[in-house]
Order: C-alpha cells, then sequence, then structure tokens
C-alpha cells in the first residue's frame, strides 16, 4: 500500500474509532509529552531498528490455528518484516535504561493477507485501561527542568499498584545485553481457533534461541546509550537470529480482561508455532510507513481479546501516531 493511502487508512481508523474511545487523541498526546514531544517519532518505540527475516511454522501449529500462516508447508518459510524498539515517544532514551520495555512488533507476510504481533519484553502491561494509561502517562510528563515530578510519580503507583508491577519485573532483571538476548510476551491473551472450530486461549510469546544475554552492572556501564544497533548488525553479520514462537494456554479463572496480571507459566501447557528468523537490517522506512497494527491485521483463526481494552485502543493510537510523524 503507498504511503497516502496508508496515511488515508490511518485517518479512517481515527474516525472510525473516535467515539468510541475519546481519550485516545489525549494518550497519544500525553505518551508524546512524555518523551519530551519529539518531531516525526512514534508515540512508543520510538528509538528501533527496522529488520526483516522469516516465519516457520511448526508442525504443531495447526493443531490449534486454522490460520493460513501456521498451516503453510513448513519447507517453504513466510517472509517477516520486523522492528526491535525502546519503550516510550524519546528517541534518545539510553539502550542502557533497566525499567523501559524492550518492543519486538512482527508482520508476516501471506498472499490471503498480514499477520502482526507486538511483544514487549516483559510478561505484563504497565496500565490496565486507556484511563491509567492517559494518567500514567500524564504524571510523567516534564516539568521546567525537563524531569518529571518523582512524587507524583510515586502517590500515581501507590493509588494505582498494578501499575508497578511491569518495573519492577524489569528492575529485577539484568539490562538485556542484545535485542536477540532476551523473550518478549504478548501480554494480551488471543483466542486460536482450529479447522474444527475449537479455540484455545493463550498468551504469545517469542523465546529467544540465544537465551537470556544480560550484562552486569559494571558492563552496562562501560556501554554508550545506543549500542543496540550496531550489535545487532555485527550478530547478524554471524548468521540470523531466531526465536521460538510459542503460545501459553491459559487455564480456568486467568483474566483476559487485564494485561497487567500475571499468567503464571510453570507448569503450563505450550505449544510451539513456529520460528521466527531474523535474517539482516533494513532501512527504516520500511517499517516507518505504515503500523504494526495487531487489532486489525489477524488472520482468520486468530483473534484479540473482546474485552480488553488496552487491546483494542492500540489501532486507533497507532493510527494517529503514524498520521502524527508523517506530518
Amino acid at each position: 500500500m503507498k504511503p497516502n493511502l496508508l496515511l488515508l487508512a490511518a485517518a479512517l481508523t481515527v474516525a472510525t474509532h473516535a467515539r468510541a474511545e475519546p481519550e485516545t487523541q489525549a494518550i497519544v498526546d500525553a505518551l508524546f509529552k512524555a518523551g519530551g514531544n519529539q518531531p516525526n517519532v512514534r508515540g512508543s518505540g520510538a528509538k528501533g531498528v527496522c529488520v526483516k527475516g522469516s516465519f516457520t511454522p511448526s508442525a504443531e501449529a495447526q493443531g490449534l490455528s486454522k490460520a493460513p500462516h501456521f498451516t503453510s508447508a513448513s519447507d517453504k518459510p513466510l517472509p517477516m518484516t520486523a522492528r526491535f524498539s525502546m519503550g516510550g515517544s524519546n528517541p534518545k532514551v539510553s539502550d542502557k535504561a533497566k525499567p523501559v520495555t524492550r518492543g519486538f512488533s512482527m508482520r508476516v507476510t501471506h498472499p490471503t493477507g498480514d499477520m502482526v504481533f507486538v511483544f514487549i519484553s516483559a510478561p505484563v502491561f504497565g496500565t490496565k485501561t486507556p484511563q491509567q494509561l492517559l494518567e500514567f502517562a500524564t504524571v510523567r510528563a516534564p516539568g521546567p527542568d525537563g524531569k518529571p515530578d518523582a512524587e507524583k510519580i510515586k502517590a500515581f503507583g501507590a493509588a494505582n499498584p498494578e501499575t508497578t508491577r511491569q518495573a519492577a519485573w524489569l528492575t529485577a532483571r539484568p539490562v538485556p545485553a542484545s535485542y536477540a538476548g532476551v523473550d518478549y510476551w504478548g501480554v494480551h491473551a488471543y483466542t486460536l481457533t482450529d479447522a474444527k472450530g475449537t479455540a484455545t486461549v493463550a498468551k504469545l510469546k517469542t523465546v529467544a534461541t540465544a537465551g537470556q544475554l544480560g550484562l552486569t552492572d559494571d558492563e552496562a556501564k562501560a556501554k554508550p546509550d545506543a549500542f543496540y544497533a550496531d550489535e545487532l548488525k555485527e550478530r547478524l553479520a554471524q548468521g540470523p537470529a531466531t526465536f521460538d514462537l510459542v503460545a501459553i494456554r491459559g487455564e480456568p479463572g486467568d483474566p483476559t480482561h487485564d494485561p497487567t496480571v500475571l499468567w503464571p507459566e510453570e507448569n503450563r501447557k505450550t505449544t510451539r508455532l513456529g520460528t521466527v528468523a531474523i535474517d539482516a537490517l533494513e532501512p527504516a522506512a520500511t517499517c516507518d510507513a505504515a503500523t504494526f497494527d495487531p487489532v486489525t491485521d489477524l488472520p482468520d483463526g486468530v483473534a484479540g481479546p473482546a474485552d480488553d481494552p488496552m487491546f483494542a485502543i492500540r489501532s486507533p493510537a497507532y493510527a494517529i501516531s503514524l498520521s502524527r510523524r508523517a506530518n
């Protein structure tokens, strides 16, 4: 799709959701403000690296989903465009920032249409409702000194303890040494439906083949603030960076409406859906021309949660962000 048509599609998406989510524009504005209102960037994931690769479905995948991306011949990998990123709208955020999620967005291409997933390097999201996200971002807006009010952030966290889970999870772990050396979670609950109509609720996760590559505090201090792109370039020169895409099956009582709640993965049944292989870097323009929309770009056989407002708001928010950075 040409860029001008993409912008038209974005505008239509914004208009379609305007009544349902009147706070969407305010949320995007608050996210940009929290990052210093930088021009021509994303509302989140402003700093990132565009890459290309492939997705190869596993033999077990079609047992969970009838999506053609999962039922294609395993000897014919599907092309994929992806983007690794740092959370937030500040393109100058340090790669060494510990309480910041790393992002992994992917678009798997098939003749029948695309399949898009958006993952982050934590098993939970930061907020459970759009209104809470608006307040979360608003209290992080920098003041006259260029810094947010630490007391306001602390007070908001105390009043909304579920918003502190993600940062606590990230802070308890080392700074990832590579975009390719950390796991990523879909955080939202998906419903996978097979050819017989059997539905399975699951959360999706990409598991790094390289394992969890973390930096010690001393190693992190020695790194420049922007080292991920160069590290990834060097890594890919040696061969593809790979991940297993897995489905973590839900159990009775698992919430599907609140992405701030952790589904315990211990002793859960998992199914490997396929292998993601990142082969090479791509020009930023390849990823910047459109959005990785995980709401609208899903094939039959894969559905996002109908009761999770944080999932639903992604589509109009991404469209507003795309329109803003393209103008």
